[in-house]
């Protein structure tokens, strides 16, 4: 009989550690990638990609305040480059009105690309790094706004 008991002792707290296990694991649906393709002599087009499965979405840089966080993306300072204005959004960009926030919302399914141009001063190889700060919801939750460091090199 106590073996037993001691059997389902082990067996809840083992069920215990993997639920807590389980909850604690961060769900990140976004994949990311990135491109430099290069224009003319010093300038190149900065290709930064997010893709994303159904029904999750991803929010555009020009969403509302009092809204979902707009993604943003900050680019480290280097001396070697300019940054000309701030990333083109391309893919199917949807404004509904959402009532939990209050607001109009502006969002990517499935992928979107942030393209970027950027000059150098000199010739010279170097790389484009910085970070990707982001939030992303499905119809039934919003993941906490995530930052996303990057790399691009330009040869």
């Amino acid at each position: 009989m106590k073996i037993n008991n001691m059997k389902k002792i082990i067996l809840f707290f083992a069920l215990i550690i993997a639920a807590i296990a389980v909850q604690a694991q961060t769900v990140n649906p976004v994949k990311w990638s990135y491109a430099a393709k290069k224009v003319s002599d010093k300038v190149y087009q900065l290709v930064i990609t997010a893709t994303l499965p159904s029904p999750w979405h991803i929010y555009s840089q020009y969403t509302p305040d009092g809204g979902p966080k707009p993604t943003k993306i900050v680019y480290t300072k280097n001396p070697l480059l300019v940054i000309n204005g701030v990333p083109k959004e391309n893919g199917s960009l949807k404004t509904v009105h959402d009532d939990n926030f209050g607001v109009d919302v502006k969002y990517f399914g499935e992928k979107v690309e942030f393209v970027q141009t950027v000059q150098l001063k000199t010739a010279a190889k170097t790389s484009v790094t910085g970070t990707i700060n982001y939030m992303v919801c499905n119809d039934k939750e919003c993941l906490p706004p995530t930052k996303q460091p990057f790399e691009i090199k330009l040869q």
